[in-house]
């Protein structure tokens, strides 16, 4: 596991289920996770679980950082679910893997970083598989039906946890892998991008900007000075990157927002 932390872990202990990072939730929900109305698992009931188990392991430990905590994850829940409406998308996978996407969380400055996805991928399945999802049968044996194989599905959220981070460099090969990393880029960017980048600078003590050059107009940026040269570095650059059109309409309108508060920055500090 090397450095990786369990979401809601800030020590290099792995999380397990006897340890204080990582307390047991027994929920008893009826039917599990058996098939809902449309022969596909009971999502709802999942991600009941899913919230409580993660609202437990922060409650113990806190967030790692102020960027990666509950409320990220619903936020990036709440976008994959509008984008997997709109293309159409397996809700299936879409859920389980956006609520899981940082189950295991490594530093911006940890060497293990373009790791964190695969590791957060790995733990996420052994997770799943401890909850009993994907179901194989319900209270009245009805088998999970052929579009919702059980071993797939686990592949499948797997990838999409895998592919959803920037530093993994890992393409995503299915459309819901595509739909949770829009969501999670979605997050970066915007009013509460630049609340994130300002509040993940803060615990790194970064410098807001140049006192020389706040808006890299005549320097290359260098995000690992200053908190706004991050905006030209990365943040600009998401819409660009994004898998799905309705991914990229939202990016595109976020990214406007980001330039408009660049704008009354500079004009605050008379630029």
């Amino acid at each position: 596991m090397g450095s990786g932390q369990f979401l809601g872990q800030c020590c290099a202990k792995p999380a397990t289920p006897d340890t204080p990072h990582a307390p047991s939730v027994d929920l008893d929900f009826g039917h599990g996770f058996g098939l809902g109305l449309h022969c596909g698992p009971d999502l709802a009931a999942l991600e009941a679980t899913l919230r409580a188990h993660l609202t437990a392991r922060l409650s113990v430990a806190g967030a790692c950082d102020p960027a990666h905590d509950l409320l990220h994850l619903e936020r990036v829940v709440a976008s994959a679910k509008r984008i997997c409406v709109a293309e159409g998308a397996d809700p299936a996978v879409v859920i389980p893997a956006a609520w899981l996407h940082d189950y295991v969380v490594v530093t911006k400055d940890d060497p293990l970083r373009n790791q964190a996805s695969k590791l957060a991928a790995q733990a996420a399945r052994a997770y799943l598989l401890s909850i009993g999802y994907p179901p194989t049968t319900t209270a009245n044996t009805h088998a999970l039906d052929s579009t919702h194989d059980a071993k797939a599905l686990l592949v499948a959220i797997a990838h999409a946890i895998e592919a959803h981070s920037f530093s993994a460099n890992i393409a995503p090969q299915t459309l819901e892998a595509k739909v949770v990393q829009d969501a999670d880029r979605l997050d970066g960017i915007g009013a509460i991008g630049i609340a994130r980048c300002f509040a993940c600078s803060g615990t790194m003590n970064r410098p807001f900007y140049s006192a020389l050059d706040p808006f890299c107009d005549t320097r290359e940026p260098d995000d690992g000075l200053f908190t706004v040269d991050h905006f030209y570095r990365k943040l600009f650059k998401t819409a660009a990157t994004m898998q799905t059109a309705a991914g990229r309409a939202e990016a595109e309108r976020r990214v406007e927002v980001m330039r408009g508060y660049l704008a009354e920055l500079g004009a605050e500090l008379g630029e």
